[in-house]
């Protein structure tokens, strides 16, 4: 007596934190947090203590659960969907475990043959592809919108049900028959949410695999990595915005050029003066043009980039070589033959379509 009293008290404790936390107006807050512990810890109790005293055996049947330790069922459910909205753990490591827990109550039922036919359906494919587990697992477009119509007419049908019986007159809530019934209705409901979950718990698992195991850099490492690139160190770090001279010229990069015995430290360049680094920190800042257009155009020439020929040149006909009497016979059969062409088709004499 002592441990079912003890397992209806954590029992009824976690539920109304339940639903204490489900209206919460801030689920960031520490006391959502502080509550939402202590719920959880309420329903491992209770889940240890059913465990202990073997209250639910393989080799028994539904109608052998008495309807007082039906509702008992539901721990599973609850820690699971409990655990889901703690966010301030590893997430990974906290889907993986509700999706063990809601895995442990699918199991459950099917042990006592409480899952339909269609869930039924859903808990063996789950069970052939846990990593690939969609309820809508079909691309066509069409038989995707039907399936997210059934499963919500579904959901409506069970929540309408339930809260029918949940309002049965006073004088049948000491009815077994009628507690059992209403019992049942919420587990089945909550059959139904545990398969969306373990849908949504599978799609964040796969973005969390594409994500990097490393954590971006912060402020503070990324202007360290900076001041290491430029060779500056964090004991000669300044505030000043203009580097200094030396900054300048070593490109960022202080320290010696060459080291004692002559060696050089690093790249470097040999001006002529200071006026040449002084000439090129003082200049415009827009490039000046380095020849004219006449100097461009001779050069694309000289590279082939002007192609010549075209425009009025290429209209005028060409003038006749007087030496070439071949030529100048073709030229001339050609318009003789020209000529006796207009002459046998005067212009306009191919058109039929107006004659009278």
């Amino acid at each position: 007596m002592d441990t079912e009293t003890n397992i209806r008290t954590l029992f009824t404790s976690a539920k109304n934190q339940r639903k204490e936390l489900e209206s919460s107006p801030d689920p960031t807050s520490s006391v959502y947090h502080e509550n939402l512990q202590a719920a959880i810890t309420s329903l491992e109790e209770c889940r240890k203590i059913t465990d202990s005293i073997s209250l639910f055996s393989p080799n028994e049947t539904e109608d052998d659960i008495s309807s007082g330790d039906l509702q008992y069922l539901l721990v599973d459910y609850y820690l699971a969907d409990l655990i889901l909205k703690d966010n301030t753990s590893d997430r990974r490591m906290i889907l993986q475990r509700a999706q063990e827990i809601y895995e442990r109550y699918l199991c459950l039922l099917d042990t006592y043959s409480m899952l339909n036919a269609r869930d039924r359906k859903l808990y063996e494919r789950y069970l052939e592809g846990r990593d690939d587990f969609s309820l809508i697992s079909t691309t066509d477009p069409a038989a995707r919108r039907d399936t997210k119509i059934a499963r919500y007419k579904q959901e409506n049908e069970l929540k309408l049900k339930l809260e029918f019986l949940s309002k049965v007159p006073m004088e049948l809530q000491g009815d077994d028959a009628a507690l059992r019934e209403i019992v049942l209705a919420e587990i089945q409901l909550c059959v139904h949410h545990t398969f969306h979950s373990l849908d949504v718990i599978g799609q964040e698992l796969k973005i969390l695999a594409l994500m990097p195991t490393t954590p971006p850099p912060g402020p503070e490492d990324r202007a360290a990595d900076y001041r290491e690139r430029n060779g500056r160190r964090g004991d000669d770090y300044s505030d000043r915005l203009d580097p200094s001279l030396s900054l300048l010229t070593n490109k960022g990069k202080a320290g010696p050029i060459l080291s004692k015995d002559g060696k050089p430290l690093k790249p470097f360049t040999l001006l002529d003066s200071r006026q040449t680094l002084r000439d090129g920190v003082f200049r415009p800042d827009h490039s000046l043009p380095t020849m004219t257009i006449d100097e461009y155009l001779a050069e694309e020439k000289r590279r082939g980039g002007i192609i010549e020929g075209g425009g009025e040149q290429s209209g005028r006909p060409a003038e006749p070589d007087e030496d070439n009497l071949d030529k100048a016979d073709m030229e001339t059969m050609k318009a003789r033959e020209w000529d006796e062409f207009t002459e046998s088709n005067p212009k306009g004499s191919g058109n039929t379509l107006n004659r009278g």
